[in-house]
């Protein structure tokens, strides 16, 4: 069989490929194939190398060392007048990306380009972009950023078009192209191509090294190891610079005294962005403690007065929820006021006005003393107040706006007695919580405030009486689709603060807010069992079910 080639006919190329199939083998091109794998250390003779002047022999010899096409449909294209360029190793030396390449024998009519494009695109622009973007189909630069200044008057949706109907009407392997641009390139970089040597006309490569790997190394595995060592040095680098800029600051800290030290910390929290009048020093030296180190005293001398405090409140609080009766409406101080939107409404006006107060530079001894937690020097009103402190616009208005989605729907399903004991049993018990982990842990430095152990709380009751039931944002997810379980919502909470507690810079009271979840969990079972003794109760006599029989009103009375 001959498989020799030729387009100097005007045959088409399904004639040509039949009359050489009917031939007898006349000759035999020599030379062995390169691998079939695409990128692989085999790197194709360039552009320059195939168009130098040179014998037909050279020209012959330098195609037997490239590889044959196969005698399947589409390995090569042949026209009438003009050979469709669809491999980069036939790019012509002259090539330019603004010129591109011819991707038929002639150029489309007006009326195929308004198919393709639309009625807005002139028959000019519309071949010229053909060309450019068959033209880096060919040369392996489809999504070079470099190149887009020669296409930049074309839309997104026009070049888009343009691809869909070259990959339609003349498909090329446009990833084996990029390829073979790549290992060309890298080849370059690298200091140039493998050697070579002509023998009686015949280009012959120096073989690759021996590899493990049967298709070899290729050029993406050469880019990815320098990617990845690029990568580690610029990480190994930043660690450097942290770590360095780490020290130093410890160094420079460790030289302050105490006070300039409070002064330092406050500066890189933004609390003072620049020097303080001396009026504002005067503030910030009263308000600061005299104490150099936190006093002498043992673990449960600084948890155990708050702990019982908390432990009797929260079960006088109880005692209130079980015995609290709602008044009427004519018996309300806001009777046009819904309860739910009355009780957490007042629960945000006082939080706004505590963090009015801290904004008073005179009373922040006093807010220090009763408005935050302080392990160092703990307080048992201190606990209660930091259920309604905040410092900072962002966090009062994250947590009221929780407060109140959430609290309104809680309060609208257990009423006001038990909604307080919730609200303040889980923020006290949450604080009292952050107090107990400090000190075991003699973080002793530390402070917290915060309506958060509240909300958690109420959240935590609110979500497990529903953790059955779906719940939508906004409509989504659409019907018939269900709502996201209240059991979701729990897991997310509960899995924000685990991340939140292996972070640095989180600065969440992790402490505070898992017990304030654990106190809302346990008065959602509570609330559950409440409802079910009020329902069985209200039952009369006969409806109550056993096991799905009716019991008679007459066995009842005797009984």
């Amino acid at each position: 069989m001959s498989c020799s080639l030729s387009v100097n006919s005007f045959r088409s190329g399904a004639q040509i490929v039949v009359r050489q199939l009917s031939k007898p083998c006349g000759r035999l091109p020599l030379g062995g194939a390169p691998t079939g794998r695409c990128f692989s250390t085999w790197l194709p003779q360039t552009r320059n190398q195939r168009y130098s002047a040179g014998s037909r022999e050279r020209n012959l010899a330098s195609y037997s060392d490239r590889r044959l096409p196969s005698l399947r449909a589409g390995a090569r294209t042949f026209k009438v007048r003009n050979v469709l360029i669809t491999s980069y190793i036939d790019l012509p030396p002259n090539y330019k990306d603004e010129d591109g390449l011819p991707f038929r024998s002639t150029e489309l009519e007006a009326d195929e380009i308004v198919k393709i494009f639309g009625p807005y695109m002139k028959k000019s622009d519309g071949n010229r972009l053909l060309k450019v973007l068959h033209g880096r189909r060919v040369a392996g630069t489809v999504h070079d950023p470099t190149l887009e200044v020669h296409t930049a008057m074309y839309s997104k949706e026009q070049k888009r078009a343009a691809l869909e109907y070259l990959r339609r009407m003349a498909p090329i392997d446009e990833v084996l192209n990029a390829g073979l641009r790549a290992e060309e390139e890298l080849a370059k970089l690298e200091g140039g191509l493998p050697d070579e040597h002509d023998i009686k006309g015949v280009t012959v490569r120096k073989p690759s090294e021996k590899s493990g790997d049967v298709y070899g190394r290729g050029v993406f595995d050469v880019i990815r190891e320098q990617n990845e060592a690029k990568a580690r040095a610029e990480e190994e680098a930043k660690r450097l610079l942290k770590e360095e800029k780490r020290k130093k600051e410890e160094e420079e800290m460790a030289k302050m005294s105490p006070k300039e030290l409070e002064a330092y910390v406050e500066r890189k929290k933004g609390l003072t962005g620049r020097k303080p009048s001396a009026k504002m020093q005067a503030y910030m030296e009263a308000a600061q403690s005299k104490l150099e180190a936190p006093p002498e005293m043992s673990k449960w001398e600084r948890i155990g007065p708050s702990a019982v405090v908390v432990f009797l409140v929260s079960g006088l609080l109880v005692a209130y929820a079980a015995y609290y009766r709602p008044l009427k409406r004519s018996d309300r101080l806001l009777p046009d006021i819904p309860p739910a939107a009355a009780t957490v409404g007042t629960i945000i006006i006082a939080n706004i006005a505590i963090y009015g107060l801290w904004k008073v530079p005179k009373l922040w001894p006093m807010m220090n003393k009763y408005f935050l937690v302080v392990p160092a020097t703990p307080r048992v009103l201190g606990i209660y107040g930091a259920t309604f402190s905040h410092q900072y616009f962002s966090h009062l208005v994250v947590n009221m706006a929780a407060l109140w989605f959430v609290g309104t729907a809680y309060y609208d399903e257990v009423g006001r007695g038990d909604f307080l004991a919730t609200y303040f049993t889980a923020g006290t018990m949450g604080f009292l919580g952050t107090l107990t982990w400090t000190v075991l842990r003699n973080q002793l430095h530390l402070t917290s405030l915060g309506a958060s152990g509240g909300f958690y709380g109420l959240a935590g009751a609110y979500f497990w009486m529903h953790r059955s039931e779906g719940f939508k944002l906004f409509g989504l997810p659409p019907d018939p689709y269900d709502g996201v379980p209240g059991l979701a919502f729990i897991g997310t909470i509960i899995g924000l603060n685990i991340a939140a507690a292996f972070s640095r810079n989180a600065g969440w009271d992790v402490a505070s807010h898992m017990v304030g979840m654990a106190v809302g969990i346990a008065a959602g079972h509570i609330m559950e069992k409440k409802k079910e003794a009020k329902r069985l109760a209200q039952e009369k006599p006969g409806e109550r079910t056993k096991i799905g029989a009716v019991i008679p009103a007459e066995t009842v009375k005797e009984k």
